[in-house]
């Protein structure tokens, strides 16, 4: 007796076991919404986060940010795509209208371009200057005088957006 429950238990099992195949159709369904939906939400613009000690000025922005050199002006270092060139304060003691460090690294990222992101940023000429709305203006005027100085002829200033009032 009990064999032949064991057997028809196993004769059922082998029976389910048959009939569980996936389902070719749906799984492929499941896969076009999901590249749908992931070629609809992907973002193709790089959203600038400023570090923590920089606290950029509000304004009503309208243009999205393009790729660009980034500047960095917090108040202890000035950063040229994430490398400390110079120290704040030092930016003032420097004579002229241009810091030699920051239009040498400025000139180098234009010659030294690999890829074809960084190409076309080099080629765009501009750079965004994420700077802390406590830096004085001085400051910011001999870095962007450096900026054209260095062959870079569209500089921006990062901003928070807030809302349009409208």
């Amino acid at each position: 007796m009990k064999n032949t429950r064991r057997m028809k238990r196993m004769s059922r099992a082998k029976k389910r076991s048959k009939n569980s195949a996936l389902n070719l159709t749906s799984l492929m369904d499941v896969f076009t919404i999901l590249v749908f939906f992931l070629l609809v939400n992907q973002s193709s613009t790089e959203v600038l986060e400023p570090p923590k000690e920089i606290a950029l000025p509000d304004s009503v922005v309208e243009s999205k940010p393009r790729q660009t050199v980034i500047m960095l002006v917090s108040a202890e270092h000035v950063m040229v795509q994430g490398e400390p060139l110079i120290e704040t304060a030092d930016v003032m003691k420097v004579k002229g209208s241009s810091v030699e460090a920051i239009e040498e690294k400025l000139k180098r990222i234009q010659e030294n371009t690999v890829g074809l992101n960084t190409a076309a940023v080099a080629k765009s000429k501009e750079v965004t200057i994420l700077a802390d709305k406590g830096i004085p203006f001085k400051i910011l005027k001999k870095l962007m005088s450096t900026c054209t100085s260095a062959g870079y002829s569209r500089i921006s200033l990062a901003v928070n957006q807030k809302a349009s009032q409208s």
